[in-house]
């Protein structure tokens, strides 16, 4: 089926889907009608751009007699015409070419952000700080709630380990924007500590997870060991006196979560299931890319958390993503959170390589 054989299907999907929402018997059955408005929604930025493209298709068949009026004047208009709406096609044909991609089903989530300080000691806590207040900015940018679930900070004032919820409203598309920030961030700079002013390299991981529903992963009670005690804070030091921290051990797979933010353990039991669930999720993803990719090598990675993906050099005020080749300079006002443009840059790059996979 060509392209275009694919759109006129998603229009008359669409004018059916127009027609069944106006229906009262629908109107009246809200689920259903929330189901089709969903649908509906996901569909409507390919059928206006699939519109648009047939307009300007329409308006370079009508300005083609005039490219052969007598008139000098007239021809060249017609010329200018012709090019612009040229371009025009064009531009909507590759951007209907990338709307039609097969969706990725997490896009739409809110995501679990977990950052650990990697190599590097306490000078790679600092980077972990660093980069989790970079992401913390981002999120005040676009109007996310960001919701810290568990925090282990150095004796420095870095962290050692930080996992946060990143959530927005419907169709804020978290998981869509972040996704490919999961990897080893590496940093060169002189150290707050260094006497002698010489550059340091550390590193910081970071793993970004959509998080998951109940309907996503189902977890038997009987695989799980739930363990209570004392929060603890930066070198023992006691939060409270009440057993109120949270450790879920999930046996068949190993993972072991633990969350002691909230004072009540119920809340601190929700939030690490919460995170628990995000990360069996993300093995199963993982299990299944990987499945994809043996089948199809054309399969578009999505950022291998083993590889180092971006270096932030402080002596040469740079930033570098290893990926795509992409450096933008300005350190300070890139950690303080303006990095859309480098995370369109990414989201531009695989989108290619994808469209390249599907041909």
């Amino acid at each position: 089926m060509s392209m275009f054989d694919k759109l006129a299907e998603v229009e008359a999907r669409y004018a059916a889907l127009e027609t069944q929402l106006a229906d009262p018997e629908v109107l009246a059955k809200q689920q259903t009608f929330q189901k089709l408005a969903k649908e509906r929604a996901d569909i409507a930025d390919i059928v206006d751009n699939y519109r648009s493209y047939k307009q300007t298709v329409k308006a370079l068949e009508e300005n083609a007699p005039l490219l052969r009026e007598s008139d000098a004047e007239m021809r060249a208009m017609a010329r200018e015409e012709e090019t612009r709406l040229s371009a025009e096609r064009t531009t909507l044909e590759e951007r209907l070419k990338v709307l039609l991609l097969p969706k990725d089903p997490n896009d739409e989530k809110n995501i679990v952000l977990e950052i650990r300080g990697g190599t590097g000691g306490e000078e790679a806590a600092l980077f972990a700080r660093d980069l989790f207040r970079m992401y913390c900015r981002y999120a005040e940018r676009k109007r996310w709630t960001l919701e810290i679930l568990s925090l282990s900070e150095s004796s420095s004032g870095g962290i050692k380990e930080v996992v946060a919820m990143i959530s927005a409203p419907p169709g804020g598309r978290v998981y869509s924007e972040l996704k490919y920030e999961s990897g080893v961030h590496r940093v060169q700079r002189v150290p707050e500590t260094e006497a002698q002013g010489r550059i340091h390299t550390s590193a910081a991981t970071v793993a970004v997870l959509p998080e998951a529903e109940d309907v996503d992963v189902k977890i038997e009670e009987k695989d799980l060991r739930i363990e209570v005690m004392r929060s603890g804070g930066p070198g023992g030091q006691s939060v409270n006196t009440t057993d109120s921290a949270v450790q879920i051990m999930h046996i068949p797979s190993g993972i072991i979560v633990r969350c002691q933010q909230e004072k009540s353990q119920h809340k601190n039991r929700s939030m690490a299931m919460r995170i628990l669930r995000s990360k069996l999720l993300d093995i199963e993803r993982e299990k299944q890319e990987t499945a994809e990719r043996e089948a199809r090598r054309a399969q578009v990675k999505s950022g291998d958390r083993s590889e180092k993906i971006r270096t932030y050099n402080f002596p040469q005020d740079r930033l570098t993503d290893h990926r795509i080749g992409l450096t933008k300079h300005n350190l300070p006002k890139l950690l303080d959170g303006d990095v859309q443009d480098m995370i369109d840059a990414l989201r531009a790059h695989y989108q290619a390589e994808a469209l390249k996979g599907s041909q």
